[in-house]
């Protein structure tokens, strides 16, 4: 891995997109793969959660159920991000909510204008996460699958919190300031972070100096929608 490739987030798809219902995917894992070996994302039709760790691919369903996902060839993503894992460890952070965390963690980085990355390994005195159930053409916009996603949440649970930070700056292209998403040890409990209480654990970050943004041009869909409108809106809402 070279230097450069350090300071490379590379995102496919983005999250506006995501609003007016364009879920299907349009980028296999093996492809997201070959630009990073850790990150957060979706699946085709918005099926679950992902979170890859170590070039792992964990999908948390709407069952709750956690999968690996062995067949990368066959998966496909309508939106994630990767990088090439070379955290800073920070160290031990204790928070007793997610704004909090969130606080401490923007002071750590010491800047609110370029994308990071964040991992946390520790213990959480509580975690609330969701996964979406699958989408099925015709495709409901962002803010209408609300009304088919799990929440789930846990007391005492040990884990890993991984996700980005990204700049109000490029808000529309990716959710604006932190998007989580979380992992037990066991790989019982996981998904798109929606609440975290009495947080405890070892911090890393890594700084992005340099954002790759893949568009899928082959993509009618995604070539004919009309993105104009009001999506940080439609995004504030669904993603929180």
């Amino acid at each position: 891995m070279t230097e450069k490739e350090d300071q490379l987030l590379y995102q496919h798809g983005t999250l506006g997109a995501l609003v007016p219902g364009l879920f299907a995917g349009t980028q296999t894992l093996t492809e997201l793969l070959q630009h990073g070996d850790t990150g957060i994302g979706t699946l085709d039709g918005l099926d679950g959660e992902l979170i890859i760790l170590a070039g792992q691919v964990y999908q948390v369903a709407a069952s709750g159920q956690v999968h690996l996902i062995a067949d990368t060839d066959a998966a496909k993503v309508p939106f994630a991000n990767v990088h090439h894992a070379a955290f800073e460890t920070v160290g031990q952070v204790v928070a007793d909510t997610q704004d909090a965390f969130a606080n401490v963690v923007l002071k750590l980085l010491g800047t609110r204008n370029l994308f990071a990355a964040v991992r946390l390994h520790g213990t959480f005195g509580q975690v609330t996460t969701r996964a979406v159930a699958k989408q099925v053409p015709p495709y409901p916009t962002l803010t209408e699958t609300a009304a088919d996603q799990a929440v789930f949440t846990r007391k005492n649970v040990t884990g890993t919190l991984l996700g980005y930070y990204s700049p109000q700056l490029y808000a529309g292209m990716a959710t604006p300031s932190f998007h989580l998403h979380f992992l037990s040890d066991a790989h019982d409990l996981g998904g798109h972070v929606l609440a975290l209480g009495q947080i405890a654990g070892a911090l890393e970050t890594q700084l992005f100096s340099d954002l790759q943004l893949h568009l899928p041009t082959e993509n009618s869909a995604f070539l004919q929608e009309d993105l104009d409108g009001d999506l940080l809106g439609e995004i504030a809402q669904a993603e929180h």
